[in-house]
């Protein structure tokens, strides 16, 4: 029996790299469906791993019909790897559950459950409303001082904020020892996880 599944974690628990480990299984078991993604930091059409795994996949942006696309794109009894599906909209995760009520199809989603202010991302919510199974990504992500990670924390100019547009994409990589010029290229904005504590605090290691 088809199964609407989602896998959630905080960055760097390795939600991209089991996306495209399931995606090659099921491919090499002989089955046919789609890799699917929004947003990847590796850019648009690419699912990417910080271990250097990547692959094409089929974008989905806000105006996305997902429906047709999955009619065109997966045969009855397939399957679906879906990355990043905290940026779906609600309706779009909507569709990957009738493909998976309807059409037997697998559906296998991975993505963050909430952004840098600790909220929950619309796409991730509609999924913990609609999913088959829950599954907390196993592996362990600490904060620099060694408590478990809880937040996607956002730092702007080398700061922790708590408020401003829930998707801006950034680096997730550590600061460089010189910033790009703000006047020509706007603020520098980086993403680190953190634990809750020194997110309260807008403390990171560099400035503890």
């Amino acid at each position: 029996m088809a199964e609407l599944r989602f896998s959630y974690g905080v960055m760097s628990a390795g939600k991209s790299t089991l996306a495209l480990q399931v995606e090659h299984t099921w491919t090499s078991a002989g089955r046919s469906g789609a890799l699917l993604t929004s947003k990847d930091r590796g850019g648009a059409g690419r699912v990417t791993s910080r271990l250097g795994l990547h692959r094409s996949a089929l974008e989905v942006g806000p105006a996305t019909d997902l429906d047709q696309v999955l009619r065109e794109a997966v045969p009855d009894g397939g399957f679906v790897v879906a990355d990043e599906v905290q940026f779906y909209a609600p309706e779009q995760v909507d569709a990957l559950a009738r493909c998976v009520d309807l059409r037997e199809v697998d559906v296998a989603c991975f993505g963050l459950l909430t952004d840098f202010r600790t909220r929950v991302f619309p796409g991730s919510q509609r999924l913990v409303e609609l999913a088959d199974v829950l599954v907390p990504l196993p592996l362990p992500v600490t904060c620099w001082c060694g408590r478990p990670a809880r937040v996607n924390a956002r730092l702007v100019d080398g700061e922790v904020v708590h408020e401003g547009e829930q998707v801006v994409l950034g680096d997730t990589a550590p600061l460089g020892p010189a910033a790009l010029d703000p006047d020509v290229f706007g603020p520098e904005v980086h993403y680190q996880v953190l634990c809750r504590r020194h997110w309260a605090q807008k403390r990171t290691a560099s400035g503890s």
